[in-house]
């Protein structure tokens, strides 16, 4: 560790992405000022984007269309939701279902009523309907059916809902698939990728999910009436704020993060920027001292709310409630007062608390100091609409030194082993979407997908052993031919010291909910609840403030909840 006395001429460095690239530290995750939701709400207010609902053409039976309108600067994005009497026999939170309780489009512009009449004979089909390049992205949602008729009632009969009862699910509805990128017909991301608004990652999609939660609460409101319209009312903004929106994310998201290392090395190298900028701090003011101290306790708070029913995810939520009394503990003891106190703060979190409190506190840190690390979200895109191309000039040497500085990790493995080769990620027939089986029990190695970086490594360093360091690679791959995936990765991320995860992604341990927290905490998620190693629940924007709200209310201020509602 290196002393504090030291550190007046000591620049602080990113984490070593042997410490950080690993699936149980990434696994553990939380959303950040650098998350991809609250970048979204930062520019929307930034640019004085304003709101409305044009449409709300709903029956009693719950059934009809809505559209809420996003007005910015330049353009107009509407969101167009068409809302179903779903018999409760088809509610299913899997990809294969049919039939859901809402189905969604973010149309680019203001509809007409023939682009609404043709949506109307689509969108509720989703991949069995076609949208088109009007529309940017393709969703649909279920209600949380208990939740959802518990707030009807209360607001029915006149009466505020119980936040302990919101807080043990967090959401009216969750979706189960938020398409965009012109799949089934939507329009091609090279249309829109350009557009300032939409500068980052997933921000159409997460656009249409902060708008979907507006129509979910607009739903109970609507049904509340509809059950007595003499005494029913509309929820309190403080109550309301406590919904989020839901989602079911299972393995059709979890090759994502090896799929794309270079846009993945852009979203924890900002984000390992941002902490090693923050805990290049010499010295925190009173406030800022005073403004963690109050994100301690009502992160713990949002610990003690988080509820699940997975063993892996309970024991992790305890561990973490059990580091926020040490972290609370060591505030009391002027850790923060003395020089470089983030810095000694991370420090300490290392050698004491587990990797859920340690990357709790890594975010938390971030949060007063927007005004330094929130340009770094402008950081955290690629450009990967250019093919890279491998560089067949290149010595093996050179590849040889590529692999030893970003693979050594990979040398430990023995892949000769049944549980280190257990498993294979394949697409398959019927979804057309990732899945992950057993290659020793299974027929399926056949259709294995490239998503083992570091057996293919291995299998590479193996055939270079006989090759001289003067040969170049393109004469290697000449006569192997089928390290030409891998060798193309490495050379691609040669320079990028985030872009692999440094862990074997086909071992029998391997838990794929790892993956998909990792990612969804990017976007901003909270409340992980597996449902099995294999997909999760989460909750988006709970905090949030609604369209109506964002010109008053501070989002970044909004992102743990409060420590007292009124």
């Amino acid at each position: 560790m290196i002393e504090q006395e030291e550190l007046s001429n000591t620049t602080i460095k990113k984490r070593a992405s042997s410490k950080v690239m690993r699936l149980k530290r990434m696994g553990s995750f939380h959303q950040s000022r650098l998350s991809f939701m609250r970048v979204l709400l930062r520019r929307l207010k930034r640019e004085n984007w304003h709101f409305d609902r044009p449409t709300f053409d709903i029956n009693k039976k719950g059934v009809g269309v809505a559209t809420y309108r996003a007005i910015g600067p330049k353009r107009t994005y509407t969101l167009v939701a068409f809302a179903h009497d779903l018999p409760a026999e088809l509610r299913s939170d899997r990809v294969i279902a049919e039939a859901w309780d809402a189905t969604f489009t973010l149309f680019d512009g203001t509809p007409t009523q023939v682009d609404i009449d043709r949506l109307s004979q689509n969108v509720p089909l989703q991949e069995a309907g076609r949208i088109s390049e009007k529309e940017i992205c393709l969703s649909r949602a279920n209600r949380s059916v208990r939740l959802f008729e518990y707030v009807t009632e209360c607001l029915s009969k006149g009466e505020q809902p119980d936040i302990s009862e919101i807080e043990k699910v967090g959401y009216l509805m969750r979706t189960t698939a938020v398409y965009g990128s012109a799949k089934f017909g939507a329009c091609d991301r090279n249309n829109w990728a350009q557009r300032e608004e939409f500068s980052g990652s997933f921000q159409p999609e997460l656009l249409s999910v902060w708008l979907i939660r507006t129509f979910a609460i607009d739903m109970v409101e609507h049904m509340a009436k509809v059950r007595d319209d003499k005494n029913a009312v509309r929820l309190s903004p403080d109550i309301r704020r406590r919904f989020g929106v839901g989602n079911s994310t299972g393995l059709g998201m979890a090759p994502f993060l090896i799929n794309h290392p270079a846009l993945i090395h852009a979203w924890i190298n900002a984000r390992e920027t941002a902490i090693a900028t923050v805990r290049g701090i010499k010295k925190a003011d009173r406030n800022e001292i005073d403004q963690f101290k109050s994100l301690i306790a009502r992160a713990s708070l949002n610990a003690n709310t988080w509820h699940t029913d997975h063993a892996y995810q309970q024991k992790k939520i305890e561990c973490l409630r059990k580091d926020f009394i040490k972290v609370t503990n060591i505030l009391e003891n002027n850790i923060l007062e003395q020089p470089y106190p983030w810095n000694g703060l991370i420090n300490w979190c290392e050698e004491n608390l587990g990797f859920e409190g340690q990357e709790q506190v890594a975010s938390l840190i971030l949060e007063p100091y927007g005004e330094r690390i929130d340009d770094l979200a402008l950081q955290m895109c690629v450009d990967e609409s250019n093919s890279f191309r491998i560089q067949g000039k290149q010595h093996v040497k050179s590849l040889r030194q590529d692999l030893s500085n970003l693979y050594d990790w990979a040398k430990a493995i023995d892949f000769n082993n049944k549980k280190a080769n257990a498993r294979v990620w394949y697409v398959s027939e019927e979804k057309l979407e990732p899945r992950l089986g057993e290659r020793h029990e299974e027929p399926i190695e056949p259709y294995e997908q490239p998503l083992a970086p570091g057996r293919d490594v291995k299998l590479l360093m193996h055939d270079l052993e006989n090759w001289s360091d003067d040969e170049v690679v393109a004469a290697f791959l000449m006569k192997h031919p089928e390290h030409r995936h891998i060798v193309r990765r490495v050379q691609l991320v040669s320079d990028k010291q985030y872009a692999e995860i440094q862990d074997n992604t086909i071992s029998s341990k391997m838990l794929p909910i790892d993956l998909l927290r990792c990612k969804l905490s990017f976007f901003g998620a909270t409340k992980f609840d597996p449902r099995s190693d294999r997909w999760v629940r989460i909750t988006m924007y709970q905090g949030a403030p609604f369209p109506d709200e964002l010109a008053t209310l501070d989002p970044d201020d909004l992102a743990y909840p409060p420590l007292s509602i009124s």
